[in-house]
């Protein structure tokens, strides 16, 4: 009898020709590409992109992507600081001819990308076929991170110009509208595209805004007139500048003026924009803080302090989950997210899955650990209803009862790290207690060389403790955090290590939770910087202050 299935007739004959999917990446923000583009990144074999570019769009790319590196044509335009020719047609057409899946990544749009046109065009001429998945342009999404809308309720007209390519009719008519314009140019041409302006016919008291870095985590934002831009920004040290090649976006227009986009800068006002936060995790536990961290306009900086290896001597363990198995168990409590990783593994290893927890009570230390508990199939019966520690997580076990309890012992997997308050307190309450090694925490290798200089130097914003062996092991492998560090620590335990060791602690957790602690950091930025503001001051990053008066702990 031969098994059944889908006949090789059913599936599409894939052509040796390949295809080209020209995608729009958006202005720089990764969380701008749309669901499709995600889809064609996903089934991509090479991806063809300039090196920007390729940084916002490689995350979503599979595994083992071909990623061929663009090399420039014209080396003379890279001194004048002008878009250099590539050969990324070459490599388009020839991956495609090869019967490969192409996407070509541009910033932006690719409808407003003229190298993209003539690209497609060599795919039409060639019978390659292709499609356009288009992006937020850069000249609308810039100016929406920035606070400045492009059109009201009047339904003023809006232009486009692209300063490298205007003509002189193009600036004459823009100059002589009042039409909202939206100048693409550089930071070292702003002057001069607003002198063209002045020139045709705008009054040089027009508001202005300029934005550099657009809808990323270093956007910055200036707002002037036609006439003072050149002087704003020479006071604010911006020009000259070895980047004022830097593309930026200019916004000239009432829409642009101080008290609207005071009102409006959403973006460059979230509570950590642009803070360098270190988190010394391990590597696995890092990803859903940063992305809380990015939530609040930060950059993490992910630095592994603890590394997570086996048990040396895994026979306890092994003899563990078989009494899972076998009802040698009443409870099973995990005491981190790395316990729960750990049995889950041996349980893959054995070719069991969440249905051998049938029949045991299973206990989490807190929300973070139930979650993971909860995504391999698993409901915890008990989650500290207080404090989410293992003192927390004796306040709500029941004692144990002859009657109603059939075994009296209890499954604890954990580090190698003793937990003798939970042991100590489950043996109080009448429980037997195996308590296994099932994973063993080790120090972390030491970061690059930059990484360290930028913790002992002050480079970092902020770093965030989650438990005393962070504080331990990221001074022990990178140094102490220079003293203009704000210094976030998960509990007093935590705190107490990183006072212990010199730091002085500016926020405290109101839980031991680390979506809790990056609240508080972020309630920390939101406070400092309504100071600064109600102060008349500039609002700044703590990397950008000197040493000076001591910050009070703050807890929300």
């Amino acid at each position: 009898m031969s098994p059944t299935g889908p006949a090789a007739s059913d599936f599409p004959v894939l052509s040796a020709q390949g295809q080209v999917t020209f995608l729009g990446a958006g202005p720089g923000d990764p969380g701008l590409l749309t669901l499709r583009a995600v889809e064609a990144l996903a089934s991509a074999d090479v991806l063809v992109a300039e090196p920007d570019v390729l940084d916002v769009v490689r995350g979503h790319a599979r595994a083992g992507v071909s990623t061929p590196e663009l090399t420039v044509v014209d080396v003379s335009s890279t001194a004048a600081g002008v878009p250099v020719l590539r050969d990324a047609a070459n490599l388009v057409m020839e991956a495609a001819k090869g019967g490969r899946r192409v996407v070509r990544a541009v910033a932006g749009d690719p409808g407003l990308d003229g190298d993209a046109g003539a690209e497609m065009l060599a795919c039409a001429a060639a019978g390659v076929p292709f499609e356009v998945v288009p992006g937020v342009a850069n000249a609308v999404g810039v100016p929406a991170y920035a606070g400045v809308p492009l059109r009201d309720a009047q339904g003023a007209d809006v232009r486009f110009v692209d300063a490298r390519t205007a003509s002189d009719r193009c600036w004459s008519e823009v100059g002589a509208s009042d039409a909202t314009a939206v100048v693409s140019t550089t930071l070292d041409s702003v002057a001069a595209a607003a002198g063209e302006l002045v020139s045709a016919g705008r009054k040089p008291d027009t508001p202005l805004t300029v934005t550099i870095a657009g809808t990323t985590t270093r956007q910055r934002t200036w707002t002037a007139t036609l006439g003072t831009i050149a002087q704003v920004l020479k006071q604010a040290k911006v020009l000259p500048s070895p980047e004022g090649h830097r593309p930026v976006i200019a916004v000239v227009g009432e829409r642009s003026s101080v008290a609207q986009r005071d009102q409006l800068a959403w973006f460059e006002s979230k509570q950590l924009f642009g803070w360098k936060v270190l988190v010394p995790r391990t590597k696995e536990q890092a990803a859903s803080l940063s992305d809380q961290l990015r939530s609040y306009g930060a950059v993490p900086h992910e630095v592994p302090t603890i590394a997570v290896e086996p048990p040396r001597t895994p026979q306890q363990m092994e003899r563990a989950v078989k009494g899972l198995v076998t009802g040698r168990y009443e409870w099973i409590a995990f005491t981190s997210v790395n316990a729960v990783k750990a049995v889950r593994e041996k349980f893959e290893e054995y070719g069991l899955d969440a249905r051998a927890f049938a029949g045991i009570k299973v206990a989490a230390v807190g929300e973070q650990t139930a979650a993971a508990l909860v995504d391999f199939g698993v409901k915890p019966d008990l989650v500290p209803s207080g404090e989410q520690s293992a003192a927390g997580l004796l306040e709500d076990w029941p004692p144990y009862d002859p009657v109603f309890d059939p075994i009296d012992r209890v499954f604890l997997p954990r580090a190698d790290i003793a937990t003798e308050t939970l042991v100590a307190g489950l043996i109080e309450l009448g429980w037997e207690v195996d308590d296994v090694t099932a994973y063993r925490t080790v120090r972390a290798s030491p970061p690059p060389a930059d990484t360290r200089e930028a913790i002992k130097g002050g480079g970092f914003d902020a770093v965030l403790f989650t438990s005393s062996s962070t504080v331990r092991n990221l001074v022990g492998i990178a140094g102490k955090p220079h003293n203009v560090t704000v210094i976030a620590c998960i509990g007093p335990a935590t705190a107490k290590t990183a006072e212990e060791h010199g730091l002085r602690v500016d926020v405290l957790s109101p839980e031991p939770s680390v979506h809790k602690l990056a609240e508080a950091l972020a309630a920390f930025g939101a406070q400092r910087r309504d100071a600064a503001k109600e102060a008349g001051d500039p609002v700044t990053r703590p990397s950008e202050r000197r040493p000076g008066a001591r910050r009070r702990r703050t807890t929300t």
